[in-house]
């Protein structure tokens, strides 16, 4: 590591030209231990490898049994996460909820409220209970599929989103209840939610304005996961999302971004493992997110105990996302971040089939990882069948180091 660096020479510039702190999208820059260090021990006679040309593979995943009496059922461990309506066009939007209707998974509102459009086109919608409660009615909560209450996100964690006054537009601010041009900045906590019988008021509270019908998912940021997923088990919860420090964002003070958190794998470790010590495995269901790129990516944190995943920064890049970081400021060049008339009109009018394109490649990839692990269900995967490249990773997730 270059201690004085070009890229923290002008970070020490900026801000003190500007006497701000940086704000961008996106997530952390920074080289953190990844699924990359990981590998998938092949199966050869100990155990015989499944054809992936010949023989089938399991990827229907189911998210709530433990109390919906509608559990949400995915045809991939794949979920796209959440993205607002304001964060991201409203052709992005319509795009992604098109695709996801055609492969059979759920996508998220994110917490700006729902867009109309977005439910006449998403088969299986996940609507997002956040702190600052945009477009949150009991209407709103009856046309879901699944609710996920926000407590974290990765790429901000301990704090509340945060949406410049530029992005708020008319039709932005008619959903969320703002005044249009105003700054959305979302409570770092939820008023009524400061402690775990809160939480677990809070989720019955959901559950009795939905008639027990949908999954009540809770979402966490990586920081004291252990104790946090613990809460949220008693508390209730059908599933526990966690999102690692290598999760995206909209907008988010870049401070945060580098220097809180933990990495992806090693929050899905202690989520599993908090699980399991409350006799809740077969009860609550564990999604991670931060960083999922590839099959490879989906079959090692299942692997490391997830049931299912969400993605988002992948998925924009899908559909044309050239990583300019520029979404906080609404000037995306290629229409997805943005809510300019004139740059809309740049999203790309194929986005929705590349969308599907590329989730239909990861259910492939994922497929194959896990039938030449010898399994034919990729919720048979275990650490077992992982082995780690670096001893960093293998601490971290208590995976055998290879070779060892």
């Amino acid at each position: 590591m270059v201690l004085w660096d070009k890229a923290t020479v002008n970070a020490i510039n900026l801000k003190a030209g500007s006497g701000k702190y940086i704000v961008r999208g996106m997530g952390s820059k920074r080289t953190l231990p990844h699924f990359d260090d990981l590998v998938i021990l092949p199966a050869q006679i100990s155990r015989p490898a499944i054809d992936n040309y010949r023989e089938p593979c399991e990827t229907t995943t189911v998210i709530g049994r433990r109390f919906a009496e509608q559990p949400l059922e995915l045809d991939l461990p794949i979920i796209l996460g959440a993205m607002s309506f304001g964060a991201l066009s409203r052709e992005a939007k319509v795009a992604f909820a098109k695709g996801s209707s055609r492969l059979g998974i759920a996508v998220n509102t994110g917490e700006g409220g729902m867009l109309p459009a977005e439910r006449k086109h998403a088969k299986k919608l996940i609507v997002q209970y956040a702190s600052g409660r945009f477009g949150v009615s009991s209407k709103y909560l009856n046309k879901s599929e699944a609710i996920e209450i926000k407590i974290g996100q990765g790429a901000k964690p301990g704090m509340g989103g945060h949406l410049m006054g530029e992005k708020v537009t008319a039709e932005v601010s008619a959903i969320r209840g703002l005044p249009p041009g105003a700054d959305a900045l979302s409570p770092a906590r939820h008023m009524d939610i400061v402690g775990p019988e809160d939480l677990s008021f809070k989720i019955n509270q959901l559950r009795e304005i939905t008639d027990w019908r949908v999954p009540i998912i809770v979402k966490f940021s990586p920081g004291r996961v252990g104790s946090d997923v613990k809460i949220a088990c008693k508390a209730g919860a059908d599933a526990v999302a966690v999102d690692g420090m290598q999760g995206g964002t909209g907008a988010a003070p870049e401070i945060g971004i580098e220097h809180a958190g933990i990495p992806t794998i090693a929050a899905l470790v202690e989520a599993r493992r908090a699980i399991d010590e409350m006799n809740s495995r077969d009860r609550v269901d564990l999604i991670i997110s931060g960083g999922i790129r590839t099959g490879a990516d989906i079959a090692k944190a299942m692997a490391l105990g997830a049931d299912a995943v969400q993605l988002s920064t992948a998925a924009m890049i899908s559909v044309g996302c050239i990583m300019c970081r520029q979404c906080h400021l609404g000037k995306c060049p290629v229409g997805i971040t943005t809510q300019d008339p004139g740059l809309r009109k740049k999203f790309a009018s194929d986005a929705s089939d590349r969308f599907v394109n590329y989730v239909s490649v990861l259910g492939r990839e994922l497929k194959m990882l896990t039938q030449l692990a010898g399994l034919t269900n990729s919720h048979n995967l275990d650490p077992e069948d992982l082995a780690a490249l670096t001893s960093e990773a293998s601490l971290m997730t208590g995976v055998r180091l290879a070779g060892q």
